[in-house]
């Protein structure tokens, strides 16, 4: 189930007039709901390889506490809100999963989002567990019916689950790196990105590797990493990408010439995210 990954970038902005645009081509879509008029956000093509290429600007705007087909209490503990794109779990589709308690509803302007970056939501579920109620989805590239593999469009339906659910759950931005840049409430914690910066490998049977890191997130952050790997000609074979809150989580199965890793090079893998990781995050004045 071998997937190519190429290394490339997006960027996100937001505007005024509540449009997407996806990669080359414009896409635009509206939604009836009433936080439309006030949040939107443009997905664009950027040719430069680093997280300076994911820009999201803010407007100010007011938000009136619409809802996405869920509940909100106003008193409850604010839950985390993660988000899952695994890739390990289908051979057929990208699987996504959205969890924030137990406030979501059908997410039916979600899926919409989806589609108008040219995606199939295929299948869809809901199921209940102690973490709270849990969407999940399958999707596919609309135009060949099959599973997304760009990591470009990766990052684009991360950013775009993440931009809905600060729209419509307004009190999710206090707990997302988004919401620094344009949630009515930005995170009141900072991540040191040396605490939470982990990587590890270990071998995954003889052709493979397992990588996995955690480290702070930021718009971008896949791409990147995938960029990373890429660079010094190691192959990305699959893997799952996890937002949860401030952190991103990924683990991604790895080869070199179809083996797994020998130590010398794990090392340097480990030392070139390490390096990567830990450089300044992304400047507050290109959001």
């Amino acid at each position: 189930m071998a997937v190519a990954m190429a290394a490339c970038s997006l960027g996100l902005h937001l505007s005024a007039d509540n449009t997407f645009r996806a990669f080359e081509k414009t896409t635009v879509f509206k939604s009836s709901s009433a936080a439309d008029a006030t949040k939107l956000c443009y997905i664009t093509h950027k040719t430069r390889l680093s997280s300076s290429g994911i820009t999201i600007i803010p407007r100010a705007s007011t938000v009136t506490g619409t809802v996405e087909d869920g509940n909100q209490g106003e008193t409850d503990t604010i839950p985390t809100p993660i988000v899952i794109i695994d890739q390990d779990s289908d051979p057929d589709a990208t699987v996504v999963e959205i969890t924030f308690g137990d406030r979501l509803g059908a997410l039916l302007d979600t899926m919409n989002a989806l589609k108008n970056l040219g995606l199939n939501v295929v299948k869809a579920n809901v199921f209940l567990d102690s973490s709270g109620k849990h969407n999940k989805f399958s999707i596919t590239k609309a135009d060949s019916g099959r599973k997304v593999e760009d990591p470009e469009l990766l990052e684009a339906i991360r950013l775009t689950i993440l931009n809905n659910m600060i729209q419509y759950h307004p009190e999710s931005s206090a707990q997302l790196a988004l919401g620094a840049a344009f949630g009515l409430v930005a995170p009141t914690e900072q991540v040191d990105v040396e605490i939470a910066t982990h990587i590890t490998i270990s071998d995954d049977g003889p052709d493979r590797s397992l990588l996995y890191v955690e480290t702070a997130d930021r718009p971008g952050l896949l791409v990147d990493l995938v960029k990373i790997i890429t660079d010094i000609n190691i192959a990305v074979e699959s893997g799952e990408f996890d937002t949860e809150g401030l952190l991103a989580k990924a683990k991604f199965h790895v080869n070199y010439k179809n083996k797994a890793l020998i130590k010398p090079l794990q090392q340097v893998l480990v030392n070139s995210l390490r390096y990567f990781l830990r450089r300044p995050s992304t400047e507050e004045s290109s959001f």
